[in-house]
């Protein structure tokens, strides 16, 4: 997969990981890019370490179902560094 489509991936794995989600994620667009080619990199390793999978192209399900889950992690990692900092009455 060539790097352009590698980012468009990323892109696309991030927003679609930001609906399934649910709660209010900051970040724009560029956060989003990050997200989703963070996660896209951890679910590649992930899926490769633990289940022999890897990437086979843009347009397989395989790497849109290991990117869109690497930056759900990836978003649930960050809503704990970034979340709630504690509610005081």
């Amino acid at each position: 997969m060539g790097f352009l489509a590698f980012i468009l991936l990323g892109l696309i794995a991030g927003a679609i990981a930001k609906l399934i989600l649910p709660g209010k994620q900051g970040g724009g667009w560029i956060a989003t890019l990050v997200l989703g080619v963070i996660g896209a990199l951890i679910g590649g390793w992930i899926g490769g370490a633990v289940f022999n999978v890897g990437y086979d192209g843009f347009f397989s399900i395989q790497s849109w179902i290991i990117a869109i889950l690497g930056a759900l992690v990836v978003l649930v990692i960050w809503g704990f560094i970034t979340g709630r900092k504690g509610s005081r009455a």
